[in-house]
């Protein structure tokens, strides 16, 4: 997918209300949830005007996970250079903003500080008003920025990241219900331990990458892709949750035990770290398939009607959603019911200012400049946030028994 390019007259700009309709309107959109620095500028039309993004994920690899009041040093150091960088881009002047987007939840309360304070002091300054975001309803909403015209609300989302695993049923911003989410780690968080344990950051072309992003590399290595094989999460319990930690412990004793065998130096990989890497690929990937595919099922009954008149639409947001192998599989699930299926640009599936300030949008786009904020001292940081409604309790009692969808390959 690329950038859309499109005017106020498209489904966007004529669901604009007001005067924002009649002409064009720019968000700025920070992002310091985690250990990226995000500053971008889009406007309503879906135009990407500027992105700047300082990641410290060379500097967190180094120990082996992220440190929270360093990534609150490095948020505060950069964030500044990366607002101003980020205007001349846009070749954009302050005052030419009409709102500024940051987000505030969920995320490290050091972080989201540091964004939420500097979106204050601009806001002030510039007399704008602030739109507080959802970091993971920001994610869910980004694929509209590119294909607005074929996703409409409400449209069902896995959300996969390095912290969250959710399936949720997007009806605009502020709006989501949530089906299903993980019980325990998120898949990018099993992905970097399981990297770490593997060892993979000791072969060069792995050194600075994060673990789910090497894993997806050394996985097309495997010469018996087989060879690996991890039991179900969450089998026997017909709901839409998740379980990553089940697949983190059975990779720790199959690496574990692989070296044992061939006697692996404490400094070295398993020889057929390819094959590992194909077998958690897969498990991975059919975890997220069957949970993903009673979602489906979920939104199709008669009596739930989640999805209304929409075309029924899947979309995997997260950054989870770079990976292609894994894509792929939701693919093809969704295409099983006769779905279209969606991820953002891999540049905007990490954390990015892009997604914030789009979420800005959307709120425009949903309530005008009425009911934009000006309390700016009344907004705060929330380390965790759920979402306006769960049918987590409905998904369990419904207890669909399905057909399952196998893995490609």
């Amino acid at each position: 997918m690329h950038a859309l390019r499109c005017s106020a007259g498209n489904g966007i700009g004529n669901a604009i209300g007001g005067g924002i309709r009649r002409t064009l309107s720019y968000v700025l959109g920070i992002e310091t949830s985690c250990d990226d620095t995000g500053i971008a500028i889009v406007d309503t039309a879906g135009r990407v005007r500027s992105n700047v993004l300082e990641s410290q994920q060379e500097f967190h690899t180094r120990y082996g996970g992220i440190i929270p009041p360093r990534a609150q040093d490095l948020h505060r150091a950069r964030i500044e250079s990366a607002y101003q960088r980020c205007l001349a881009e846009a070749q954009l002047q302050p005052e030419q903003l009409t709102a500024i987007a940051v987000t505030t939840r969920p995320g490290l309360p050091m972080s989201l500080l540091v964004g939420l304070r500097f979106a204050r002091h601009l806001a002030r300054r510039l007399q704008k008003p602030l739109l507080p975001v959802h970091h993971m309803e920001a994610h869910a909403l980004q694929a509209r920025m590119e294909q607005p015209e074929h996703i409409r609300f409400p449209f069902l989302c896995l959300l996969a990241s390095g912290g969250h695993c959710q399936l949720a049923v997007v009806h605009g911003p502020g709006r989501l219900a949530l089906l299903g989410q993980t019980l325990d780690d998120a898949p990018g968080e099993a992905f970097d331990k399981i990297g770490r344990r593997l060892r993979l950051h000791i072969l060069p072309e792995y050194r600075l990458w994060n673990g789910g992003r090497a894993i997806e590399h050394a996985a097309q290595l495997a010469s018996d892709p087989l060879a690996y094989e991890f039991p179900l999460p969450l089998a026997q319990q017909r709901n839409c949750h998740f379980s990553f930690a089940g697949i983190k412990n059975n990779s720790f004793r199959a690496i574990r035990t692989r070296e044992r065998t061939e006697r692996t130096p404490p400094d070295g990989v398993i020889s057929n770290y390819g094959d590992f890497c194909a077998g958690l690929l897969r498990a991975v990937s059919r975890h997220l398939m069957h949970r993903t595919q009673r979602a489906i099922e979920y939104c199709l009954l008669p009596q739930v009607g989640l999805l209304g008149d929409a075309p029924p639409t899947l979309v995997m947001s997260g950054g989870v959603a770079n990976n292609d192998a894994i894509f792929a599989n939701i693919a093809h699930l969704a295409a099983q019911y006769g779905w279209q299926s969606f991820r953002p640009s891999k540049r905007y599936c990490s954390d990015n200012g892009v997604m914030i300030a789009w979420h800005g949008v959307e709120q425009l786009l949903r309530d005008g400049k009425g009911s934009l904020r000006f309390d700016y001292d009344h907004i705060d940081v929330q380390g965790t946030a759920g979402f306006a409604e769960s049918h987590e309790e409905a998904v369990t009692a419904a207890a669909l028994k399905c057909k399952w969808i196998q893995p490609l390959g």
